[in-house]
């Protein structure tokens, strides 16, 4: 148990906490604990007037509020109720927030006596008229008051309540120094109970140490060395001694506290024999919905904003890497966040204002397993609770995995096999070219205008180093380090007219993951209008196609595609293009500080089929438009 908790009311006068006191012992809520009754423990402390008065604050909340003196501590409880109202009455709680997360069930062992009864003001008139006493609770109530002292006028917020009026001695509580809560249980006596639990119960000890990550071993019963760390670690993290050896009150609260959980998230281990996968899920929050391999798809459940997806198909590091390349293009999978990929896993921790997702796979015996699990930010704290055990419970079972077919995983996705998870994708996706081995690319100023973000590639960011809207160009700086296979050549002679040329270039955009090839002509070396610094080209050019090289037999850049100026007046032929000539490109990048390398005088030795198309392809890249 924590020793402090800031409660729903911080702010509570504790002048007027007097007025919902009832009287100790009234024949309405008796003394003894009945051996059918149950309570909610939402606090204790070891100072009286703390909890006293942090019972206070609650009462303004609930209507069934007590006290009870243990051996050297005092418990904020709710109830009585039945076991099984108290379950469930937990559950609500913890799901509304209202109750600590460490709140727990428990039947009164160790209380020795209640010491106040609390209620809302309403509840504790309806009481105190039932009881025919209220000269008797208003006179109690002052001196219960009285009790808590100046406090309230010391600190209206009860963030820091003291018990000085009542031994003048006693230090004050602070959130920052608490005081340990003193054992139930001596060290033997606390072996002497545990030495009479049952292999079930140390199994549902050591179940319930696991689910809250304290615990990593097998659940066998056995108390080792392991167990006993983990016990220490709960005793420490939860504010009680660390002696290796829970006490009664402390297993209660650990093994309570778990099947609070799983009764909130209504946990379920399942094995999905299809997958191949074995894993814990909260089947309260989510649903199975389908399949689309290689997912698994678990919808959210009632509004719940989860999501989760197992994740399975054959293959081995290629297949994953695919995976890992797919993934991070889904609209769920946020572009920040930590990313691990290595040669037989990875992880995706990403995360934005509107959204966050973890994706876990591994490959290992031809077969590559995971899941991916998404969610709302505003959650963190409820998946703080769920994550654990997601990942604790995960195993891949059986020697199956979700036959993908005969489609590559990335042409799957493009086809529609990701169903329901919407791919991230840019806003326009063209061409541009390298011209140095620094990775700076050169493309149409048309490309990156009006951009939030221009990235090379799919991935790369960049920023626009220089523009030149004379010819039409612009030069790309990667905010990373890139490593082309080629690099331009630029050419320092015109060619002649009617030469063949091709053009490099991304024609059907992110459709395919590699530039084309278009041939064509050189028309001209001026522009539609005569203008110095451009060429005509004749040669079927595409939209995807604009900022790519424009590349003679030899594999020298003689330009750079640019659009055709819009013009409704006018119908240009068909087949006609334009290009930013080997001149401006070279005057834009050494202008912006790089050295780039120029062609021979007069074009060389037509190169082959092959040779152009493996130096056109190296040096050409894509370049990708994003709205945000």
């Amino acid at each position: 148990m924590n020793f402090w908790r800031f409660g729903l009311v911080l702010a509570l006068a504790l002048a007027g906490v007097g007025a919902v006191f009832g009287v100790v012992g009234t024949p309405a809520h008796a003394q003894e604990v009945g051996e059918e009754d149950a309570w909610i423990q939402i606090e204790s402390y070891p100072s009286e007037a703390t909890a006293r008065a942090r019972a206070a604050a609650y009462a303004a909340e609930f209507p069934d509020v007590a006290v009870f003196k243990g051996r050297s501590w005092h418990a904020i409880v709710l109830g009585p109720y039945s076991p099984e109202a108290a379950a469930g009455r937990l559950a609500e709680l913890r799901r509304s927030g209202q109750v600590p997360r460490d709140a727990f069930v428990t039947d009164g062992t160790g209380f020795a006596v209640r010491l106040e009864y609390l209620g809302s003001a309403e509840a504790g008139a309806e009481a105190t008229a039932e009881e025919g006493a209220a000269e008797a609770v208003t006179e109690e109530a002052t001196t219960t008051a009285d009790d808590v002292g100046t406090q309230a006028a010391v600190d209206q917020t009860a963030v820091d309540q003291t018990a000085a009026d009542q031994t003048a001695a006693e230090p004050t509580e602070t959130v920052e120094a608490p005081t340990p809560v003193e054992p139930d249980e001596t060290l033997s006596e606390a072996r002497a109970s545990e030495a009479e639990l049952s292999r079930d119960e140390r199994k549902a000890l050591q179940e319930a140490l696991k689910w809250y990550g304290f615990y990593q071993s097998g659940i066998d019963g056995a108390f080792g060395p392991g167990t006993r760390a983990s016990m220490t670690a709960w005793q420490e993290a939860n504010g009680f001694e660390p002696t290796g050896v829970l006490t009664t009150v402390q297993r209660a609260t650990l093994v309570t506290n778990h099947a609070a959980d799983l009764a909130e998230f209504g946990f379920e281990t399942i094995t999905e024999a299809e997958a191949g996968i074995e894993i814990t899920l909260p089947l309260s929050l989510v649903q199975f919905d389908h399949y689309e391999p290689p997912f698994v798809h678990f919808a959210e459940k009632d509004g719940s904003g989860l999501r989760i997806l197992l994740i399975s198909e054959p293959g081995g590091p290629e297949a994953l890497a695919g995976l890992y390349d797919i993934l991070r293009t889904l609209g769920v999978v946020p572009e920040s966040g930590e990313r691990s990929l290595g040669e037989s896993q990875f992880t995706i921790n990403a995360t934005s204002s509107k959204v966050q997702s973890l994706a876990f796979a591994e490959t290992r015996d031809g077969m590559v397993k995971g899941y991916l699990v998404v969610w709302n930010p505003a959650d963190a704290a409820r998946m703080e609770r769920i994550l654990p055990v997601l990942k604790s419970s995960f195993r891949p079972v059986g020697g199956k995995a979700l036959d993908t077919g005969l489609v590559p995983m990335k042409e799957a996705a493009l086809s529609g096999m990701l169903a329901g998870l919407e791919l991230r994708k840019p806003a326009r996706v063209a061409s541009g070219v390298f011209v140095d081995e620094g990775g700076h690319v050169a493309t149409a100023l048309a490309n990156v205008a009006g951009c939030a973000k221009v990235t090379i590639g799919a991935e790369t960011a960049a920023e626009i180093a220089a523009e030149d809207a004379a010819s039409g160009l612009a030069l790309l700086a990667p905010k990373a380090a890139l490593a082309p296979r080629a690099v331009a050549r630029l050419a320092t002679a015109t060619p002649r007219n009617g030469s063949e040329i091709s053009i490099a270039g991304f024609s059907y955009g992110e459709r395919l993951p590699a530039a084309v090839l278009t041939f064509g002509t050189f028309d001209a070396a001026e522009g539609l209008m005569g203008e110095p610094g451009q060429a005509r080209l004749l040669a079927p050019v595409m939209a995807g196609d604009m900022g790519g090289p424009v590349i003679d037999r030899a594999g020298v850049v003689i330009g750079v595609l640019i659009p055709t100026p819009a013009d409704s007046a006018r119908q240009l032929p068909e087949g006609m293009a334009l290009a930013a000539d080997a001149a401006a490109l070279s005057a834009l990048a050494q202008g912006a500080g790089l050295a780039v390398t120029g062609g021979p005088a007069e074009s060389g030795a037509a190169l082959t089929p092959d040779a152009l198309n493996a130096a056109a392809l190296g040096m050409t890249v894509q370049v990708s438009c994003w709205a945000a």
